[in-house]
């Protein structure tokens, strides 16, 4: 992975490469943005940098060579993983490096989702165990296999819990030499204080809309006009777009469910509602999650859609906007609110693993009083 193959990001390319020209590359950084921005593929552009024999990242030499198959043996990974079925002992990176290798290799920006449908997770959340920084300390304590530099990436490190962060912080703070941390993250606010301080910090903003619908028509041939389209609903984020352009994607589904749901509600079909509830209780907790998250962000769509700003303040799809013509009159300033908050009190109960059925089908009837206010 080159800079040249990074989509956009030109400002933080620019001040990556002086740094390192300039010999100010601090031992840890921190790349911060939303999710698919593109900080997975800076940062391993920055590491075939640090490693390269040449020093440029030249593509050439062996070590980029290693870098790009990421088999470099100076090149370390950390991530969130899972315990796996049957297994009794806690997990650490290496347990998944297979699969992530392979993810990397197919596509670099990826997220949390697709990750945990890569290993498949079903209902597990991702985390760090203790072990993870006990692994990494182990690796360190072994010279370089180049005598040179090495880079750790480590990718979600608000997905640790306190302890593994405070053993994570005493390696950052007391590296071996020419050791390089990479953290990247989405949510800085839940990293352990005493990490981000010792971190330096480089915000990597979401693309352009620009940026993406011109990738997209160059590296997957799309007509202009839908690469626009995709590009204006994918809010920065190129995962998203990638995502949305996916035939039989997610989003479908939900869309469908969402459509489903309203005119079950509105047209108080109870026995409906029931069924629907339960389709959508079969699903696994991290699908059912997401599906809570696209129903509000619908719902926020379709409030502000009655301001008849669409050109620059809405981002739907076809599909969604020709539902929202009609649809988008009974969301309003006297019942979003309510809606908005009994989507998110239902997504909590999820994440508590409260029984899924009552969870949804106790939303659905509120929703039918909701809906005619």
């Amino acid at each position: 992975m080159q800079f040249s193959d990074i989509i956009g990001q030109e400002e933080v390319k620019t001040r990556l490469l002086n740094d390192i020209e300039h010999d100010r590359m601090p031992h840890a950084l921190m790349l911060c943005g939303p999710r698919g921005a593109g900080k997975l593929p800076l940062a391993l552009a920055l590491a075939q940098r640090l490693l390269c024999e040449e020093g440029q990242g030249c593509g050439r030499c062996k070590s980029c060579k290693m870098v790009e198959a990421l088999s470099h043996p100076d090149l370390h990974f950390s991530f969130p993983v899972i315990k796996k079925k049957n297994s009794s002992t806690a997990p650490v990176s290496d347990d998944y490096l297979k699969e992530w290798r392979e993810q990397l290799l197919r596509n670099a920006y990826f997220d949390i989702n697709d990750w945990l449908e890569d290993i498949n997770a079903e209902n597990q959340q991702a985390t760090y165990y203790v072990g993870e920084s006990d692994a990494l300390l182990k690796k360190l304590a072994i010279k370089s296999s180049q005598g040179g530099r090495r880079v750790i990436l480590v990718w979600l490190p608000e997905r640790m819990n306190q302890e593994t962060a405070n053993k994570l912080l005493k390696l950052i703070e007391e590296p071996p030499s020419l050791t390089h941390f990479i953290l990247l993250c989405e949510e800085p606010d839940k990293v352990l204080g005493t990490i981000l301080s010792r971190t330096q910090r480089i915000n990597v903003p979401g693309l352009t809309e620009e940026d993406i619908s011109q990738a997209l028509q160059l590296r997957h041939a799309m007509p202009a006009d839908k690469a626009d389209e995709i590009a204006h609903v994918a809010q920065g984020s190129y995962t998203a777009a990638i995502h949305r352009m996916q035939a039989g994607n997610e989003d479908e589904a939900f869309f469908e469910l969402f459509v489903q749901l309203m005119r079950l509600a509105y047209g108080r079909k109870i026995k409906d509602l029931k069924t629907w509830s339960d389709e959508l209780a079969g699903k696994g907790r991290e699908a059912q999650k997401r599906f809570l998250q696209y129903a509000q962000r619908l719902l926020r769509e379709n409030f502000i859609y009655n301001f008849h700003q669409q050109d620059k303040l809405n981002y739907l799809l076809k599909r969604e906007s020709d539902f929202s013509v009609r649809f988008a009159r009974f969301i309003n300033e006297k019942n979003v609110i309510q809606i908005m908050d009994e989507l998110s009190r239902a997504e909590n109960d999820i994440e508590c693993n409260v029984n899924a059925k009552m969870v949804f089908f106790d939303f659905s009837l509120k929703l039918i009083v909701l809906l005619i206010q």
